[in-house]
């Protein structure tokens, strides 16, 4: 997908917020563009998910504003444009007897309504996510029973039902070996170049998202860098973000 630097669709305009007197965000300000494909990285504590969640209007900043698609947050409607894929382990309960397909179908509600019948366009929507995942053949099976990166594919399809222009993405490969982490920013990479999603993705895989994304914003309380991965590489960034000790470790994605 190519980057349309002229349109914002997340303005993100002197942002703060606190945990009590704890300061997690202070004067935080970045514009996301549509075609973005963007990881924020920092340390615990920094602030990623405080901003996530500010971005997708779950917590009111202290200061500030965000936009989204032009609009002020508070008077945002069109909340369908949006998808989230939360940390699994926080919002997933692997014993729940439901099935893959059931799951996915959730993410059709965001648009119709709780009590609303899902109709034939909501379930070719259901397929299609479903396809764009791999995880068809897993349609009648309990999610319970899946692999942890299997899991996380059909958290994505639930957010892809609802037809997103953006996703948003929660530490998602943790707990996933190597091997499905790979598979999964595969995954990744298609959703932004293919299907035209902007992503905005929380990683601590620094080595494997500079080499991924097409854009990075860095968080420790404040906004230390925000843009291309190869000028964050050659620049002396990672030591403000995570101390004199802090190392590159190369997992040869």
């Amino acid at each position: 997908m190519s980057i349309n630097h002229q349109k914002n669709i997340i303005e993100v305009e002197k942002v703060s917020f606190s945990y009590g007197n704890v300061e997690v965000l202070k004067d935080i300000t970045l514009a996301i563009h549509q075609g973005d494909y963007i990881s924020l990285i920092g340390p615990n504590g920094g602030g990623k998910t405080t901003l996530l969640k500010i971005m997708l209007g779950l917590i009111e900043p202290q200061a500030g504003q965000i936009k989204l698609f032009g609009e002020k947050l508070q008077d945002f409607k069109d909340w369908s444009k949006l998808g989230y894929v939360p940390q699994k382990a926080i919002n997933f309960d692997p014993l729940f007897p439901v099935t893959v397909r059931e799951v996915v179908a959730m993410g059709c509600y965001g648009k119709k309504g709780l009590l609303k019948w899902l109709n034939k366009k909501d379930q070719t929507n259901i397929d299609d996510a479903l396809a764009q995942v791999e995880m068809t053949k897993y349609a009648d099976r309990l999610i319970g029973n899946l692999s942890s990166g299997q899991q996380q594919r059909v958290f994505i399809a639930r957010a892809l039902a609802g037809k997103p222009e953006v996703i948003f993405l929660d530490e998602p490969t943790v707990g996933v070996d190597i091997k499905t982490q790979e598979e999964f920013y595969s995954l990744l990479t298609h959703l932004n170049s293919d299907m035209n999603i902007t992503l905005i993705l929380i990683s601590h895989d620094i080595d494997v998202v500079t080499n991924e994304v097409t854009e990075l914003a860095c968080l420790n309380q404040t906004l230390v860098y925000h843009g291309e991965p190869k000028k964050f590489m050659k620049g002396n960034y990672l030591e403000t973000l995570y101390g004199k000790n802090a190392r590159f470790i190369d997992h040869n994605h």
